[in-house]
């Protein structure tokens, strides 16, 4: 569709273009396709203040859930629905609640910087260029925001728009004045050269540029293709400028060929020293590692100046290893939080301070070629060798950025997504096997899990052989259960660290309205809790309870949307995660003994608008054979609940000046009957006054019908019968609609955000937790031999043998449909002696008394908060906490708090097990 690009101009200065809203979305959302389908590296996408742009979806008539700029897509139903209220056309586009303060509103381009630790989704949204056009030609506005889309990683490579482009202080070394440099990470140093020259007017061969990271020279930089990322630059780090002596060479830094040298430390040369336990180092490294691959990346860029890490400044005689911090390279506290507790393994300590290289694992094609674990192998040993001095982690970090672009940039990441990462790649990375065998996986068929997890285990071994496997892998039995045939399967799979779930995560709140189907009584809501992941069954089981169902009594679940029955949740079986929180659920109460009779539907009607309105009703006509009259019967019988009834009526109710049942000055017929056998205008209660037609399953086409006519049930399509009553101004005199109109939600988000003080929970309710018996979802079906199908089968996890070191993620986020949280219940985990024997299903004879050692905290919300670390020097046998670059000594009393977030546990052996468990591998099976 072509838009003109003239038009009248409206008085708050937007386009008063011939563009309805269901143009300007359709439009859009072409357009957003169309940039979909042609990702490519420079794109531009522009920054929009989310503030402005809900307001310009709620006037296209877009759901808040409907996938138009990255949300997740809803239910089309809901979409339908959801335009009958008209939003007024929004104003100009206005970014000010999203730059800094100062910024020129009215100016362009990369000289208007956003707010710092902006949330995209919830702060802004990013918007393709065709997109940002259309929208500022229609409602002008700004500022602009342009922002460049970039590829990054290495072997797993993704597309990501640069919203926070890398910030540069170069500092002037003639006067010391400070300018300020926005360039994208993916710059290359010569760019680089270019605006600092331009900035200063001075010629590119006059000019000297230092890497000068905490105000200290640690390498010179040269015109190169090289990229500020692969130069370890970080975000509003300094840059030292100075200009070149007329005598001096402009060639600095550069081999006789022209070609850069590796970074160079301005260090002068340093003694050999020696960790505890590990190899000769010099200039801080072992010896092996300079020369380890000649020629490639992994012999250079790792040096000591690259990481802040001074020898000079490491362990003085007696001072204990362990104990420097991770200084934070902008928002990566849950980097080192991560690190910290990795670094404080035991296992992985000894481990990575011997000679580990013959481990080295170059051609896995799965690993990092190596990088990654001797990145981190060079970064432990800094740290157990530096003695409380700093590090910072630059290396490791683009490393990071390189092989795990998810973790680039500068926003703040999960530190358990970032552990889950490191495990798996440090285990490729050192991966014993070198060439993987291709192995069959066998179905149970029944034999002994002795069997089938020896098998499991020895295949697995096969493939994967590394330091990670042997003391951070376990093994836990999962069953299967097909739904439909009872397909029994069961296999045996490595774990590397536990996610549970606290027990406030695994249920939820729903809120049914139970009507009568025999008219005796007001519908009424009843909300009641179930397991998130359980069934239509367990929704029933406590509806019953909460609602005093009787033996001889059944409920029967149905989903109403716009005025009809959507759907009846009729299978026992039937997830609950299939009902959504925003929808309306009501249960029809019948006799048992009524099942399987003609069930009568019954709609309302307004007659003078001719639309749908409220709940329908549903009851069932015992009888084999009913006549009209017997229809008219039932449906009367059903209302009368909802009969108004006079105030001059209502004092037969009172006693002692109280009404009964909470009768006011209007009450419902059924409750004044208990009373007295009241009329009610000269109308008894079963005489029905609202004309009644007979109906078809869409309600669209109405036919009348005589009370001698006769309905046989056999005769009857699917034994159901539909009916709308049309109503007047008098039957809503006579009768109290409301109850059929306000229906509520299964589940109100807003209530939710009202966080309340929770009880403690232990560690054990949540290991409970884990390994309840639940379905799998909707979205991760399995495929059922026997049937041929994907089912959503059932799902029970056991653990069946546990590592020498055990990591519990406690799942404190939790997303939903319109709400993401966090939960800081205080789960209460014990310190010494977790005896984790009665969930071990294999007796292997191995210890599984474990100890904490380390814990990974996160305090705040989702989106930024901040995260440390608790670790213990077990040599010292004592607590530090370790918060970016600072580390303090803390009392073991005061470790566990509810920020707790990853738990890191490591066997306990007993003396008579020592021996037999050195002697052989902690995870044979026998």
């Amino acid at each position: 569709m072509t838009i003109p690009d003239s038009g009248c101009v409206m008085e708050n200065g937007a386009s008063c273009l011939p563009c309805t809203p269901e143009e300007e979305k359709k439009i859009v959302t072409d357009l957003r396709n169309e940039s979909e389908r042609n990702l490519k590296e420079g794109n531009l996408y522009f920054v929009i203040s989310s503030s402005w742009f809900r307001k310009w979806e709620r006037y296209v008539g877009i759901d808040g859930d409907e996938n138009l700029i990255g949300n997740q897509s809803s239910d089309s139903r809901h979409i339908n629905g959801a335009s009958s209220v008209v939003a007024e056309r929004p104003g100009p586009i206005d970014n000010s609640d999203i730059v800094e303060n100062g910024s020129d509103s009215d100016g362009k381009g990369n000289d208007i910087q956003l707010r710092r630790m902006l949330i995209e989704g919830q702060d802004y949204v990013l918007v393709p260029q065709g997109v940002w056009e259309k929208l500022h030609g229609w409602y002008k506005g700004g500022p602009e925001l342009p922002r460049k889309m970039i590829l990054q990683g290495v072997y797993h490579k993704k597309f990501d728009v640069e919203v926070y482009p890398l910030c540069l202080k170069l500092v002037d070394s003639r006067d010391e004045s400070q300018s300020t440099i926005w360039l994208s990470r993916k710059a290359s140093l010569t760019e680089l050269f270019q605006k600092v020259c331009a900035l200063k007017g001075i010629e590119q061969d006059k000019v000297r540029i230092w890497d000068y990271f905490n105000k200290r020279k640690y390498a010179q930089l040269y015109v190169s293709n090289k990229t500020l990322e692969e130069s370890n630059l970080q975000m509003d780090q300094d840059i030292l400028l100075e200009l070149v002596d007329g005598h001096q060479s402009s060639k600095i830094g550069m081999d006789s060929t022209g070609n850069d040298l590796a970074l160079v430390s301005l260090e002068p040369s340093r003694s050999p020293l020696t960790i505890a336990g590990g190899p000769t180092l010099s200039n801080g490294h072992s010896g092996y590692r300079s020369n380890l691959y000649p020629g490639s990346s992994l012999g250079s860029g790792l040096t000591d100046m690259d990481d802040g890490f001074d020898a000079c400044n490491s362990a003085r005689k007696g001072e204990k290893g362990g104990l420097a911090g991770l200084q934070n390279l902008g928002n990566t506290c849950f980097m080192n939080s991560a690190l910290q507790c990795l670094v404080h393994t035991p296992p992985l300590v000894e481990y990575f301070l011997k000679d580990c290289r013959a481990e080295i694992n170059t051609d896995n094609p799965l690993g990092m070629h190596g990088e990654l674990a001797l990145a981190f192998g060079d970064l432990l040993r800094k740290l157990w060798s530096s003695g409380r001095t700093a590090i910072a982690p630059r290396v490791f970090k683009g490393k990071l950025a390189r092989f795990a672009p998810q973790f680039s940039g500068y926003n703040q990441h999960d530190s358990q997504e970032l552990l889950a990462f490191l495990l798996d790649g440090l285990h490729e990375d050192l991966n014993r096997v070198k060439q993987k065998p291709y192995i069959e996986m066998k179905d149970s068929d029944g034999r002994p899990d002795e069997e089938v997890a020896a098998e499991c285990w020895k295949n697995h071994k096969a493939r994967n052989d590394s330091v990670i496997v042997d003391v951070c892998q376990g093994q836990y039995k999962s069953t299967l259960v097909c739904p439909v045939c009872s397909k029994i399967s069961i296999t045996f799979d490595p774990f590397m660290y536990l996610s549970l779930p606290l027990p406030s995560t695994i249920t939820r709140t729903m809120t049914v309205t139970v009507f009568y189907g025999d008219g005796s009584r007001l519908p009424m809501p009843f909300t009641v809790s179930v397991l998130k992941n359980g069934f239509c069954k367990d929704l029933l089981l406590a509806l019953g309870t909460a609602c005093g169902l009787k033996s001889d009594e059944s409920l029967m679940l149905a989903e109403v949307y716009e005025n009809k029955i959507y759907r009846y949740l009729e299978m026992p079986l039937e997830p609950l995660s299939s009902i959504k929180d925003d929808e309306h659920i009501v249960a029809f109460r019948f006799q048992k003994k009524e099942i399987g009779k003609t069930r009568l539907v019954i709609f309302h009607r307004w007659q003078e608008k001719a639309e749908l309105f409220g709940t329908p009703l549903v009851t069932y006509l015992v009888a084999d054979q009913s006549s009209g009259a017997d229809i008219e019967a039932a449906v009367s019988k059903v209302l009368s609940p909802f009969k108004k009834i006079s105030s001059a009526k209502a004092h037969v109710g009172k006693e002692n000046g109280i009404l009964l049942d909470g009768l006011d000055e209007e009450c419902s017929c059924s409750d004044a009957q208990s009373v007295e056998n009241a009329e009610l205008e000269g109308t008894s209660c079963t005489d029905l006054s609202i004309p009644l037609r007979l109906t078809d399953d869409r309600v669209m086409n109405f036919n009348a019908f005589k009370k001698d006519t006769l309905f046989e049930s056999g005769k009857i399509i699917g034994k159901l019968l539909r009916v709308v009553l049309d109503w007047t101004d008098k039957e809503q005199e006579l009768y109290d609609s409301s109850y059929l109109k306000d229906i509520p939600e299964v589940y109100k988000a807003g209530l939710a955000a009202k966080k309340t003080q929770q009880e403690a929970i232990s560690l054990s309710s949540c290991l409970d937790a884990f390994l309840i018996e639940e379905p799998l979802g909707p979205d991760d079906m399995w495929y059922c031999p026997r049937c041929k199908e994907h089912r959503q089968a059932i799902k029970k996890l056991d653990l069946w043998m546990l590592p020498e070191i055990i990591v519990f993620h406690l799942k404190r986020f939790t997303y939903g449909r319109y709400l993401k949280n966090k939960i800081d219940t205080f789960v209460n985990f014990p310190i010494h002696d977790l005896d984790l024997s009665k969930y071990v299903m294999s007796k292997d004879g191995q210890s599984y008394l474990y100890e904490l050692y380390a814990i990974s905290n996160h305090y705040g919300g989702l989106g930024g908060g901040h995260y440390t670390a608790y670790a213990k020097l077990i040599d010292e046998n004592r607590w530090y906490h370790f918060d970016d670059s600072h580390v303090s000594a803390v009392n073991e009393s005061d470790i566990k708090t509810s920020a707790a977030y990853l738990l890191f546990y490591k066997r306990v052996r007993s003396e008579s097990k020592v021996e037999a468990g050195e002697a052989s591998h902690s995870h044979s099976i026998s």
